[in-house]
């Protein structure tokens, strides 16, 4: 089968070559990948910025294909189903897996860094992490639950958003923003997307404004206030400002930090009675209510690339003219 693979770190090691299809153990799930989503953290790996194993290795966390084969333990899917993975790898033993927060494994890691990930034509999974996916779910969809909207899902229930919360999306147009607005707006919250990209009305959005008019924007949202949730992935270049835009007694929700890591300023935060919530990830039971509840969500994509073009994929997460996610059709 061909799959990207690095010896080394560093984007420029990564190649499209032949490699063996992966063995399936008895409770293992042979997955024909058919689309796949391009994340930070999959330049996070390719660039060596994580510790990875196996080496060589084939990065990939967020995919979406066909099941080829199974393992003669598994009973929940069968050769043929559509189905989606859920990211994270967990020994369902610790006292974290038991309370259902999978993502915290303590035994864990994420797939695509601490197994072989899905930039590849065939990858094979624990059967436990795999979803089955009904025909009205379109494959840019499929591929960009397991992660784009899985984390803002998780990181807004983790927030309590309740309807008539206003909250600020701050980078809207991005991978997890696009999901996060709608939401959002589903749970019945008045939504401002702080981005400058206008096709982000088209999300549902109450408001979209740029960084620089956010705290105007906000106050006329929520009559005077300031907002009771803001979500900001964006780390170091936002974290002051987002801060500025959260009411008395709201949180501030951060699960990325994608332009370096933020510094905190905690007279700000205390002053204020501000909760500052850290998420990752999220659970296999919210992965199944977003299947189950949310099939209509609106993917913004940008560019779909061929697996041989997965370098090029991987650097256009960064350039200024992205307009959306960017796709792999493997």
């Amino acid at each position: 089968m061909k799959a990207a693979v690095f010896s080394k770190p560093g984007l420029g090691n990564l190649r499209v070559t032949d490699v063996p299809v992966p063995n399936v153990g008895e409770s293992d799930v042979l997955i024909k990948v058919v689309m796949a989503g391009v994340n930070p953290i999959d330049y996070s790996v390719a660039s060596g910025g994580r510790n990875v194993r196996p080496m060589p290795h084939i990065p990939g966390t967020e995919f979406a294909g066909i099941v080829s084969e199974i393992g003669s333990a598994v009973e929940n899917v069968k050769p043929d189903d559509r189905v989606i993975v859920y990211p994270r790898l967990f020994d369902e033993a610790c006292d974290l897996c038991m309370e259902g927060k999978e993502m915290l494994c303590r035994n864990g890691g994420i797939v695509g860094v601490v197994s072989n990930g899905g930039f590849a034509e065939y990858v094979s999974v624990p059967s436990r992490n795999i979803f089955r996916i009904s025909d009205d779910i379109n494959w840019e969809l499929a591929a960009s639950i397991p992660v784009a909207a899985l984390t803002p899902y998780h990181a807004l229930k983790e927030a309590s958003l309740k309807k008539e919360d206003s909250v600020v999306i701050v980078g809207a147009s991005g991978n997890t923003g696009i999901f996060a607005v709608q939401f959002a707006k589903e749970m019945g919250a008045k939504v401002i997307a702080v981005t400058r990209k206008r096709w982000v009305n088209d999300l549902g959005a109450d408001l979209v404004v740029d960084m620089e008019h956010a705290q105007e924007g906000v106050r006329r949202i929520s009559q005077g206030r300031m907002a009771d949730v803001v979500m900001d992935s964006l780390g170091t270049q936002t974290f002051g400002k987002s801060l500025d835009l959260v009411g008395v007694g709201g949180k501030i929700v951060a699960f990325g930090s994608l332009t370096g890591e933020a510094t905190i300023p905690f007279s700000s935060v205390q002053s204020r009675h501000i909760s500052l919530l850290g998420t990752t990830g999220g659970t296999r039971k919210e992965m199944q209510e977003i299947i189950e509840n949310y099939k209509q969500l609106k993917v913004k994509v940008w560019k779909r690339y061929k697996l041989d073009s997965v370098r090029i994929a991987i650097e256009s997460l960064f350039s200024k003219e992205r307009e959306g996610r960017i796709l792999l059709e493997v």
